[in-house]
């Protein structure tokens, strides 16, 4: 059983996934962030590989790419930022980025070396269904890593139910068809939600674009397996002059009653 469905076999609800972005705010700032999240009461964290042309995501998003491409940040320094981190972090580890830069990389290389430094699943948001079953899903299998696929309010209950079925370790459910970032209509989503659960999906949920506060948080766990955060806390250590004190004080505010 890999380390994403564990998690979620011991814990059945209000699962915390963060999202940041590799070498942002500093190019060094990866390990200490995760360190600061998993003190701090995430669950599992989902890093952002930054690259040019990211189209699901958000201006916030957008922007710390941009600035961690400035820094230096590549897959290559991502992985050697990696070798060492399973000495002290023991969450599951999610790598989101696009196909082209991984494809540059080498697509099977690209798995072998993630999985040698700790990683345990792929979000690529623009690799196709069919290219999965086809090619790529035999080769994570191999590599032992769980891929995630994305599903939106407008997606079809065969297309959700097919999509389920070709993911391993959570779906990932798209508030609203938007960049991340964005507002968000959550009566719209609670139905959204119901519908999905409607359909009997053999993956855990997680939702993800506009989860910002507790409120929000509370809002789609009601309805789901849990929430992603990511543009809110990339907000939150842009104007960090502590990355620990701005990752406990952020996540108090999601997770503790006030």
């Amino acid at each position: 059983m890999s380390a994403i469905k564990k998690l979620f076999e011991k814990k059945k609800s209000r699962v915390l996934n963060v999202y940041f972005t590799a070498g942002y705010p500093q190019l060094e700032s990866t390990t200490e962030i995760m360190r600061s999240l998993q003190e701090n009461g995430a669950d599992l964290i989902e890093i952002g590989m930054p690259y040019s042309d990211p189209l699901a995501d958000g201006e916030t998003i957008q922007q710390s790419g941009a600035v961690a491409l400035s820094n230096g940040m590549t897959i290559k320094k991502l992985f050697d930022q990696l070798k060492e981190c399973r000495e002290f972090f023991h969450l599951p580890i999610i790598l989101m980025g696009y196909m082209n830069p991984v494809l540059q990389y080498g697509f099977e290389k690209f798995c072998a070396d993630a999985a040698s430094v700790g990683v345990d699943g792929l979000i690529l948001p623009d690799l196709p269904p069919y290219e999965f079953r086809e090619i790529y899903g035999s080769i994570m299998k191999k590599y032992g890593m769980d891929f995630i696929f994305l599903v939106t309010p407008e997606t079809s209950e065969e297309r959700v139910k097919e999509l389920d079925s070709l993911s391993s370790g959570f779906l990932y459910a798209v508030s609203s068809s938007s960049t991340t970032g964005g507002d968000t209509d959550f009566d719209a989503v609670a139905k959204y939600l119901q519908r999905l659960k409607s359909y009997g999906l053999n993956n855990p949920v997680l939702v993800g674009f506009g989860i910002k506060d507790k409120q929000s948080f509370d809002s789609v766990c009601a309805h789901a397996d849990g929430g992603i955060i990511g543009s809110a806390y990339i907000k939150a250590l842009k104007n960090a002059t502590d990355i620990s004190t701005t990752t406990k004080e952020f996540l108090n505010g999601i997770l503790n009653d006030k």
